[in-house]
């Protein structure tokens, strides 16, 4: 087979069920996408962190081999890039012939930029910046200058930090309203790259990351009021004061979130919604400039986002500690009309954002897959095949974001494990409980699967060389230790 041409849209903190058709949030033309092609139902990031997730997305690897596990850009990162010897897949199509076109967030490492991974720079987002990095002590002093204000609607008090305004819109900037966004320029400029892809023969990939909808909601105009707040219903766990939940999910909602009423939750869901509508009127305006190169039919076009955002699931927002569905289940679609069998399809598969990696290397060709990589190749199911040994179950690695917290997460599709190394275990029955309201982790009948689930985790730490396995007595945390991974 041909190589294929490959088109990466990378949203960032876009929750998977938006892009659902049943969803209330419109995205038409993310939903005739799916029609053309084939929607992931379960498709997971393995870190509710941009950089992790973004690192694993480009490697194949856990955190724990790639190295990246908080933000690269901050003071407080743990690494400030990936480790020595790690190699990403863009490297490795350059070398197989691929001209590498990015654009949007990068957010990967610190020390290195695309172009130091194989790609050619467009507009880079959130680069590195080669800094050792050094706590923002003038963002400090601005902020304690504001923390007398009061309280303004969307609004979050945060006395010495600066308040946070979590939704607010602005005027529109022009007939679309988002002429003027920093993530148009983004697309436009892939969009006037594209249109000079035409007459090559060489193949391409090229990668269009903007950054919305992170929060914070702030949107035009013509976004923000498309939905009626009115019409809009409180996801089903909003009410959950998670009283049987790690005290720091406790402590999210109570210090920040439950300063916003029930209004203000809907008046914020509405935008994050709008916010996503555009993120999908930009994403058909990269179709039909694609479309309109004649290209189309031999590119597989990847529609997805790095993890979700609470967006008012258990009272939460943004991501982070908490482990429940909307963070780290992520929207992903693929489209290629040469190459995907039986289009239209949903497929219940678990998918890793792992698997993005790997999946490209054998398209372009490349069988040797770099040492310790964990994705699967997904051509198997494009292909309308469904593997004997795919697996059954996923694993996650979260470090924290710039508090630092153990946690690892194991799903399968009936139950999910999250071992806090900083508060007690959390056990869902996905089953009986999809919303995940009630922690069954201390059941008696719940042992038996927990004990099961626990040696998964020990199995797949040992064998990604995690770092969460010292015997001693303040750290060794877990309900069992690494050596259930022997029995």
């Amino acid at each position: 087979m041909t190589q294929p041409n490959i088109l990466i849209y990378m949203t960032d903190q876009e929750q998977a069920q938006v892009s659902f058709p049943e969803h209330p949030c419109r995205m038409p033309r993310t939903e005739q996408f799916a029609i053309e092609g084939i929607q992931f139902r379960n498709a997971y990031t393995v870190a509710a962190h941009c950089c992790p997730a973004r690192a694993s997305f480009m490697t194949g690897l856990y955190p724990s081999r790639h190295g990246v596990y908080n933000n690269v850009n901050t003071h407080t990162a743990i690494h400030r890039g990936l480790n020595d010897g790690v190699v990403t897949f863009s490297e490795l199509l350059s070398e197989a012939g691929y001209r590498m076109l990015f654009s949007g967030k990068w957010h990967i490492s610190n020390h290195e930029n695309p172009c130091d991974r194989g790609w050619e720079e467009l507009i880079v987002s959130a680069p590195g910046d080669r800094q050792s990095g050094t706590p923002p002590d003038a963002r400090w002093e601005e902020a304690a200058s504001a923390s007398n204000d009061p309280r303004g609607r969307g609004q979050i008090l945060r006395p010495g930090w600066g308040h946070y305004q979590l939704y607010d819109s602005y005027p529109d900037q022009g007939p679309k309203g988002y002429e003027k966004e920093r993530d148009y320029q983004f697309v436009t400029a892939a969009k006037e790259t594209l249109s000079d892809l035409t007459d090559s023969d060489t193949p391409w990939c090229m990668y269009i990351g903007p950054n919305g909808p992170h929060d914070p909601f702030n949107i035009p105009k013509r976004f923000a009021d498309m939905y009626d707040p009115d019409q809009i219903t409180l996801p089903p766990s909003y009410s959950d004061q998670m009283e049987d939940k790690p005290r720091i999910y406790q402590r999210h909602r109570r210090q920040y979130w439950d300063q916003l009423s029930e209004a203000e939750v809907r008046e914020s869901i509405a935008h994050y919604w709008g916010y996503c509508t555009m993120m999908d009127e930009m994403f058909g305006e990269v179709l039909d400039t694609l479309e309109a190169t004649g290209a189309a039919d031999n590119t597989l076009v990847l529609r997805m986002s790095d993890h979700g955002d609470y967006c008012g699931a258990h009272g939460l927002y943004c991501k982070g500690v908490p482990a429940f569905r909307e963070a780290y289940h992520i929207p992903l679609m693929a489209r290629w009309p040469k190459g995907i069998t039986d289009p239209g399809r949903d497929s219940d598969a678990l998918i890793s954002i792992m698997d993005i990696a790997p999946t490209l290397m054998a398209l372009a060709g490349i069988n040797d897959m770099p040492e310790g990589v964990a994705g699967r190749n997904l051509t198997p199911i494009l292909n309308a095949t469904s593997p004997a040994d795919w697996r059954d179950t996923l694993f996650t690695q979260f470090n924290g974001v710039e508090l630092y917290y153990t946690q690892r997460m194991v799903h399968t599709r009936t139950h999910k494990y999250i071992y806090n190394g900083f508060d007690f275990d959390e056990l869902y029955d996905l089953t009986k409980d999809p919303h995940e309201l009630t922690n069954v982790s201390d059941r008696p009948d719940y042992q038996d699967i927990k004990r099961d689930l626990v040696g998964r985790m020990w199995r797949t730490a040992l064998a990604e060389q995690d770092i969460i396995s010292n015997p001693y007595a303040t750290v060794a945390m877990a309900p069992w230790g690494p050596g259930l991974a022997f029995e």
